[in-house]
């Protein structure tokens, strides 16, 4: 496993560059034939294994957050049982797990494997697969990295997703500024509004902003892209109400928003059978038991639990620093997660 972890972080895989995906996907493809004894379908980057209509659908992605290049400055390396690397928590041990589990049971009927390359970015591109995917399943199961100590997640938050540009107008900065309607001064007002908009646990985040076109004119356009984040369903139609009622503060300033909600929440009632059920297959193994926590981030799981699929999440690596530099895995830990995704399918399926 481990050695099959450290060709996976030798091949970089940001998911925005498509020459890096297309080499991180034929070398996922290989690892999964040699463990499943069959090859996937291939759609781009994307990769699916089918073996007869889905009882349960077990997702994970190899895509990253890290730029080609990290690996020069930050290479795959081990000590003692912590290994580290760029993508090594999230998610590509968890993929080695995905497949050694696997690997373990007699039979893979009714068991869909499906690993996108855009996972980072929204799944924009492979969400019709996952929703083909998933289809008729009785359970989602997701190898997204554990929570701190190798919780599992029983709840994400949502996401939501805008953008606010705002229109003023164009003058020339030293001789008719008076002429001008700035866009900056009109999206520092809205900034701000936007801001106030979180409350408990939901947060609206003012994220990129970007304004004007040189040194010496007042600005006619500016952006500001907004991160919402929510357990809640009511709080994306608050959020989203808000934005649209927003009023520009300067005379002549235009505002335009668009956007929506990314990845609707994933609530708790979505992994609680599931949940039991990974308790009892714990309790087999030895192994202690696994606490549940809701967490911010957003994963595929919010997809397959929309879809009204019973959906548990973090069943992958036990490690930490996720999206960080010197993100880690517990390399001890792997073979117990790899026989609890196995045991899992197994109770699944004999239920």
């Amino acid at each position: 496993m481990t050695d099959d972890l450290a060709t996976l972080v030798a091949v970089e895989s940001p998911s925005t560059d498509d020459e890096a995906l297309a080499v991180s996907a034929r070398v996922v493809a290989a690892l999964g034939t040699r463990l499943l004894g069959t090859a996937p379908q291939r759609h781009g980057p994307h990769l699916v294994w089918r073996h007869g209509p889905t009882t349960v659908l077990v997702a994970g992605h190899h895509d990253t957050v890290w730029p080609v290049g990290t690996l020069a400055r930050w290479p795959f390396t081990i000590d003692g049982d912590r290994a580290t690397g760029p993508g090594c928590f999230d998610m590509k041990a968890g993929l080695v797990q995905l497949f050694h589990g696997l690997a373990t049971l007699p039979s893979l009927d009714g068991v869909t494997v499906l690993v996108n390359a855009d996972e980072e970015i929204g799944s924009t591109g492979s969400r019709g697969l996952i929703d083909e995917a998933v289809t008729g399943a009785r359970a989602a199961l997701i190898c997204e990295p554990s929570a701190t100590g190798g919780a599992l997640k029983t709840a994400r938050k949502g996401i939501g997703r805008w953008r606010v540009e705002v229109t003023g107008r164009a003058a020339h900065a030293g001789l008719e500024p008076h002429l001008g309607v700035n866009a900056a001064v009109e999206l520092a007002h809205q900034t701000l509004a936007v801001a106030a908009l979180g409350r408990g646990d939901t947060t609206v985040t003012p994220t990129l902003a970007d304004a004007g076109t040189s040194d010496n004119t007042v600005p006619a356009g500016a952006a500001l892209t907004i991160d919402m984040r929510g357990f809640d369903p009511a709080e994306f139609t608050r959020v989203e109400t808000a934005l649209h009622d927003l009023r520009p503060v300067l005379p002549g300033a235009a505002i335009t928003v668009t956007g929506g909600v990314s990845r609707p929440p994933m609530p708790p009632d979505a992994s609680a059978a599931l949940h039991r059920l990974a308790h009892v297959a714990a309790a087999r193994l030895g192994q202690p038991a696994l606490p549940g926590v809701a967490v911010g981030g957003a994963s595929d799981g919010n997809l397959t639990a929309a879809r009204g699929v019973p959906t548990l999440d973090g069943l992958g690596a036990v490690g930490g620093n996720a999206h960080a530099e010197g993100e880690w895995v517990d390399l001890a830990a792997m073979p117990g997660r790899a026989a609890l995704l196995a045991a899992l399918i197994t109770q699944i399926r004999s239920a």
